[in-house]
């Protein structure tokens, strides 16, 4: 196995962990980002004002998004398990 075959690796797997973090926090971001200036505008300093609205959008999200990440991950596993008899040889 050369390094450019394992920083190869290393790079799709960063890809695949990049997507799959990216759609569970972009969505809570967006949501504290809308509490947190709601609690500006009314000046209201309750941490759990902030902290419920991003639970639920981070249970909806993997809820819907579940199968479409379990997929991605199963489908990403299996290319590396199909590729095992490459890289070694």
């Amino acid at each position: 196995m050369t390094p450019e075959t394992v920083l190869t690796i290393m790079q799709q797997t960063l890809q695949v962990i990049t997507m799959l973090i990216a759609v569970i926090l972009l969505p809570a971001l967006c949501v504290g980002l809308l509490v947190a200036m709601f609690q500006a505008a009314t000046s209201i300093n309750e941490q759990t004002l902030s902290f419920i609205p991003k639970l639920l959008v981070t249970i909806f999200v993997l809820i819907f998004a579940g199968p479409w990440m379990l997929t991605l991950i199963t489908g990403y596993a299996q290319r590396i398990f199909e590729d095992i008899p490459f890289l070694i040889g």
